[in-house]
This record gives C-alpha cells, structure tokens and sequence, in this order.
C-alpha cells in the first residue's frame, strides 16, 4: 500500500492503496464518490469517465500512481448544484432513459466543449464515440451537447 494525495473535485484527498488500483476504485471504494460507474472495466464504454486537468480520462484504466498533482474532476464536482450547462442541457432535452451512461456522457461532453466551445456535429460524433449509451439516446446525447454549446 502506498499514500496518495489527490487533489479530487478541488480539494485534497488522502488514500492509502496499491499504485495499480484503478482511479474508479479509488473514487467508488475509499472516496466514497459514486456518481462515476463501472461499465466495461477495459475503457470501451465511457462510463467511468472523468476529467483530469480537463481531459476526460477512463478511471476505469487509470492507476492512482498515474494521477501525480492532476487535479480530477467527477461527476460530482463538475457542478454542485447540478447547473453545469451541460448538465442542464441534459434535463432540457430528457436525454437520460436508464441513466447509467449518463455521468460518462456528460463528463466527456463538458470536456468537449472546454475545448470546442462551439463544435461542429462531426466534432460531437467523433468525440462522444467512445461513450456507449445502451439505450441508444445518442440523437438527444447530440441536440443537448449543441444545445449547452450556446449557453
């Protein structure tokens, strides 16, 4: 075991565990922050996406010891009210049906548009490719992702 300090939704967080525990453990398991879900466990689905320094990242593939001074963000502190335009956006245009995706969804949707303010409908498809939504909303996933583009 070995201690890591993590800076985590902007304050310093201190765990104790093996450097090849994956980030999502960390969030799930000691951290108890359980917005960002298991899904595949190999980074095929999106749904443990979270950002480090902005980026949006696979936890589930991410060791603690890969982390350093990155700052990262979960769901959870995206927004502490839930008024992150993506967020809002996402309500706007009932996007969620079963919900489990939509944490991945919406982290790596925020990403994009930190870095694309104002991208194109190819820009969204290619960049929310990697997130897998079973229930197959990918058309609302996109009207919302321009929709919060504007805000």
């Amino acid at each position: 075991m070995t201690a890591f300090s993590l800076k985590i939704n902007g304050k310093i967080k201190k765990v104790d565990v093996d450097p090849s525990t994956p980030v999502l453990w960390v969030l799930r398991d000691h951290l108890d922050l359980r917005g960002t879900k298991f899904g595949c466990g190999v980074a095929a689905c999106g749904a443990c996406t979270v950002h480090l320094d902005g980026n949006a990242v696979r936890s589930c593939q991410l060791p603690v010891s890969a982390v350093g001074k990155s700052a990262v963000t979960t769901i959870e502190g995206l927004s502490e009210k839930g008024e992150h335009p993506v967020q809002k956006a996402w309500l706007e245009h009932d996007v969620a049906q079963c919900g489990y995706c939509q944490s991945g969804q919406i982290m790596s949707a925020a990403a994009l548009l930190k870095a694309n303010p104002n991208p194109s409908d190819q820009d969204i498809e290619a960049h929310m490719s990697g997130n897998i939504c079973r229930c197959g909303t990918y058309l609302r996933i996109k009207e919302a992702v321009k929709s919060a583009a504007k805000k």
